[in-house]
């Protein structure tokens, strides 16, 4: 900034303030600066900066991982939206591993990132405790901890289970299996809202045709062959998965068995990824609106950020919805 000041002859405060985008210096002045800027390749040092304001306009988020489409599309959403805002977003894969989320944590708080989005990997809140303690702002995305009461933005789990289930009963499914995923609130109110469905339509619950919930080793797409194959011996006519990617395995498990889809069995998956449609068999899907996740998320870190946001916490629970493709769409709903 010396140099620029010196070269047009103008204060490093002016400068500073042109740099800060202060309203109170000339459009003419403010022109020179910024050319004079760009012509000795200026860039600001930010941590310098935010050691003075307080404020680094950077945020960090941690996501458990970053190959699953459903976590790409919510961290876009993020982007596009908090870069509308003039913020710089920072990604982090936790790797479904506690000690790899805390450790995350604790570097984007050392670069003096002003606020958090975690999609948490941890079985305990201890961590989002003490953030929450040292007034830290963050938001919880996707999972939550059910006795621990903070921000969140997510879609309503129980309703995804017994959306799936009762859509594969209106089309005729009595024997309803269900691939589960991992043991977090998604995977946990998502089987409670496929047992619900089976009561509510007076159809009995088999443990038999429920896999095991699947462990947090990042093989839990290659587990879902597994489990499908093990469900296949107990004869299910409709099947409810967790996620797109665990049904794209069992259906490939099905067909690979010489079953018919829909006719022999019938599939839902849950993401409404973009390729759904473009599947052997296009895949029926919940929708829990992903994009739109990251872009509530990221208005409530903002207002937390920016102090406009009110003392209560806020859980959001997005309401899912059904998209019907041919992987459930029985003809013949008598089978």
């Amino acid at each position: 900034m010396k140099d620029i000041a010196q070269a047009l002859g103008v204060s490093v405060v002016t400068v500073s303030k042109v740099m800060r985008d202060h309203s109170d210096i000339g459009a003419e002045t403010r022109q020179r600066v910024l050319s004079k800027a760009k012509e000795l390749n200026y860039r600001p040092n930010l941590t310098a900066r935010s050691l003075v304001t307080g404020e680094s306009h950077q945020v960090g988020i941690i996501v458990p991982t970053l190959v699953h489409p459903f976590f790409a599309e919510v961290l876009e959403a993020l982007s596009t939206t908090m870069k509308q805002s003039g913020y710089a977003i920072f990604i982090s894969s936790s790797m479904e591993d506690p000690a790899i989320e805390d450790a995350a944590i604790e570097q984007f708080l050392a670069h003096r990132m002003d606020g958090l989005i975690i999609a948490s990997c941890s079985t305990s809140p201890a961590k989002f405790q003490q953030l929450k303690q040292n007034e830290i702002p963050f938001v919880l995305i996707d999972r939550f901890f059910p006795a621990f009461k903070t921000n969140f933005v997510g879609v309503d789990d129980l309703a995804v289970g017994r959306m799936a289930t009762e859509h594969l009963i209106a089309m005729g499914c009595k024997r309803i299996a269900h691939i589960r995923g991992l043991e977090f609130t998604t995977g946990v109110r998502r089987f409670e809202g496929y047992k619900l469905a089976l009561k509510q339509h007076g159809l009995k619950f088999d443990p038999d045709l429920v896999s095991p919930y699947m462990t947090a080793d990042g093989r839990d797409w290659e587990r879902s062959f597994d489990a499908m194959r093990n469900l296949l011996a107990r004869r299910p006519n409709g099947v409810f998965c967790y996620n797109d990617p665990m049904a794209v395995a069992a259906i490939d498990v099905a067909l690979q068995a010489g079953m018919r889809i829909p006719q022999d069995i019938a599939f839902v998956g849950c993401d409404n990824l973009h390729y759904d449609g473009s599947l052997k068999a296009p895949l029926s899907s919940i929708d829990h609106h992903s994009s739109l996740i990251g872009v509530r998320a990221a208005k409530m870190l903002l207002q937390l950020m920016q102090g406009t946001a009110s003392k209560a916490v806020r859980h959001i629970a997005l309401q899912p919805s059904l998209v019907v493709r041919e992987s459930s769409l029985r003809r013949n709903r008598t089978q």
